[in-house]
């Protein structure tokens, strides 16, 4: 069920933002399990893309990560505020990566209510990668965790694929607030689920 690191070696950053649509993205922290289903996601292409940290090949303290081997987490504090979790993927030194826009909760919402300090959730409650880390306990002390191993119980964070889950079309659009990349905030780089199509569990 965890994705393998064949999965995160792909080549087309693209087409794994749009694969990672419908899997399950896990967490485990001090023995809170939580997971959501992927229902967002963005592409961010590399030293190529205006829109990526790694754009022009910069390497920097927090994005060296991304120069990584595929199949480690790449987050970062966005705002002072956020932390934004991201999937690194391709060999090493090619900084491509995914960013996780959205989630349909599914696992450990009790965990969830709690962190949020709410009594219930709303599906919108997972839309926005800021949320999504709210809800999964992501920080982004994370970054640089593994996303793959032979067993979930060595990870914190992992992607599993539990066979169709979503239904309906997945939209593709450009991504949302890279104006700053010129031409390369129009490219169709992000995929999106309709939330009204995710399944209802019991948190809605």
């Amino acid at each position: 069920m965890i994705l393998k690191p064949k999965f995160y070696l792909n080549s087309n950053v693209v087409e794994v933002a749009r694969l990672l649509i419908g899997k399950v993205l896990v967490t485990r922290f001090e023995n809170k399990l939580t997971s959501g289903i992927i229902v967002e996601t963005e592409a961010y292409a590399g030293t190529d893309d205006r829109a990526s940290h790694a754009w022009n090949g910069k390497i920097t303290p927090r994005n060296r990560v991304m120069f990584e081997q595929g199949g480690v987490a790449y987050i970062y504090l966005c705002y002072g505020i956020h932390s934004l979790f991201n999937v690194v993927t391709n060999v090493a030194g090619t900084p491509h990566a995914v960013l996780i826009r959205g989630i349909t909760p599914l696992d450990g919402v009790d965990i969830m209510l709690a962190r949020r300090g709410k009594t219930y959730l709303k599906p919108s409650d997972g839309i926005g990668p800021g949320k999504v880390s709210m809800l999964l306990g992501i920080h982004y002390s994370h970054s640089g965790l593994p996303l793959t191993g032979s067993e979930s119980s060595s990870l914190q964070i992992w992607i599993e694929d539990r066979g169709a889950l979503t239904n309906g079309e997945i939209r593709t659009t450009t991504r949302i607030g890279v104006d700053y990349a010129g031409k390369d905030a129009l490219l169709p780089y992000r995929f999106v689920m309709d939330i009204k199509k995710a399944p209802i569990n019991g948190a809605f």
